[in-house]
């Protein structure tokens, strides 16, 4: 069969496999930090890039190739480079992109790390943010009505499941000479692939879904050959953010059920959406597979499925929200997601805590907001869970 036919689902149980001469079925794990060279002429010659023998564990390492590689089969791309955690793949595209005088132009909808970088760490080193309100087209038009080199966003955004328009943004990108970088954790490439509309670099935080279970961490850019080998790898060679081998063969052996699991993760989260909002203490139910979410018709026509999270809102502000949290007793309070366990956490006071209360008013995140990653439990567990920690 040609590899190029594959479907998602045998790309990600398949694709990228390196087996070594002892021919094992399962991906071999490599803990090495370095590699010994068949001659001295071998060693400059790998020194020179004339040769694709390894040369350090740091530039490059077979799990880590397979795991690359298969991310990269999966999500459509020429190339990948994997990184130690999400952020680091975030800030380090970025970086490969941009220099003391350029602009980027954001989607205030972001991970408060991420809002960090642009608002706060990238600016230190003259290059200008300026944030804009995701959904809006025409603060993205004025935007990048001046030139700009590189355009953040995430979609579905974190926490408040924000759509955004990825062909029309990637357009109008384009137009004024930025590249986009697109955060894609919480689709997955199972739910969305969004270099086939138009973005030019995807970003992961593997430590999600992709590892599933929260055990490692992990992150992955994702772009043509030609901004991964000359942009982005020169700067990861020499400063290291680099994936540990065995992280990359967790994640590896994460990938061959993320759509197994991605599929389960939807099919409970839209249950739970829909009794949340049935909920009288419940005010506000964010999700996109729900009719009553304002980008429900946009998600469908990007998205094959609408993600594994909700958000939603406790009647009372931060005290009633504080109150339902504490009575979980199968949910757990954590701020991670993408897990197989359910968890929630009150993101004014923890993911968001440090972009201030006006930034999270625009955003949408009041006191009473709470995100919940629903997880692969029985699904009747999991709401019997909430019934009882929310009460009358």
């Amino acid at each position: 069969m040609d590899k190029k036919n594959w479907r998602p689902q045998t790309r990600a149980v398949r694709s990228g496999q390196i087996r070594s001469n002892f021919d094992e079925t399962s991906e071999a794990l490599f803990l090495t930090s370095g590699y010994a060279y068949p001659s001295a002429e071998e060693a400059e010659k790998t020194f020179k890039g004339e040769s694709t023998h390894y040369q350090y564990s740091r530039f490059g390492n077979p799990t880590v190739t397979m795991f690359e590689n298969r991310l990269a089969a999966l999500e459509g791309a020429e190339a990948c480079r994997a990184t130690s955690t999400g952020m680091s793949a975030i800030f380090f595209a970025l970086l490969a992109l941009v220099k003391a005088g350029d602009r980027i132009v954001a989607a205030r909808q972001l991970f408060g790390s991420c809002h960090y970088i642009v608002n706060e760490l990238l600016p230190k080193y003259g290059v200008k943010g300026e944030f804009v309100d995701g959904g809006d087209l025409k603060q993205w038009e004025k935007a990048l009505s001046t030139p700009a080199q590189a355009v953040l966003f995430e979609s579905p955004s974190n926490p408040m499941l924000d759509i955004i328009d990825v062909k029309a943004v990637c357009d109008l990108a384009h137009k004024a000479g930025a590249k986009v970088v697109l955060d894609n954790a919480f689709a997955t490439p199972i739910l969305q692939r969004p270099l086939e509309f138009g973005a030019d670099v995807v970003v992961h935080s593997a430590t999600k879904y992709i590892d599933g279970q929260g055990r490692t961490l992990g992150g992955a850019v994702l772009a043509s050959k030609e901004f991964i080998l000359e942009k982005l790898q020169p700067i990861i060679r020499n400063t290291g953010p680099s994936l540990s081998p065995f992280n990359a063969w967790v994640l590896v052996k994460g990938m061959e059920t993320l759509g197994l699991r991605v599929e389960r993760h939807c099919a409970n989260a839209a249950k739970v959406a829909d009794a949340l909002a049935e909920h009288p203490a419940i005010t506000r139910t964010l999700y996109p597979g729900r009719k009553d979410h304002p980008r429900h018709e946009l998600a469908a026509k990007q998205m094959s499925g609408f993600g594994g999270v909700v958000t939603f809102d406790v009647k009372g502000g931060k005290e009633a929200a504080f109150k339902t949290l504490n009575r979980l007793r199968l949910v757990d309070i954590s701020n991670n997601l993408g897990d197989s366990k359910s968890m929630v956490t009150h993101p004014a006071t923890t993911t968001h805590m440090r972009i201030g209360a006006e930034e999270r008013a625009k955003l949408g995140i009041t006191d009473g907001t709470v995100r919940i990653s629903v997880g692969l439990e029985d699904v009747s567990d999991i709401i019997d869970d909430l019934h009882q920690a929310l009460g009358q």
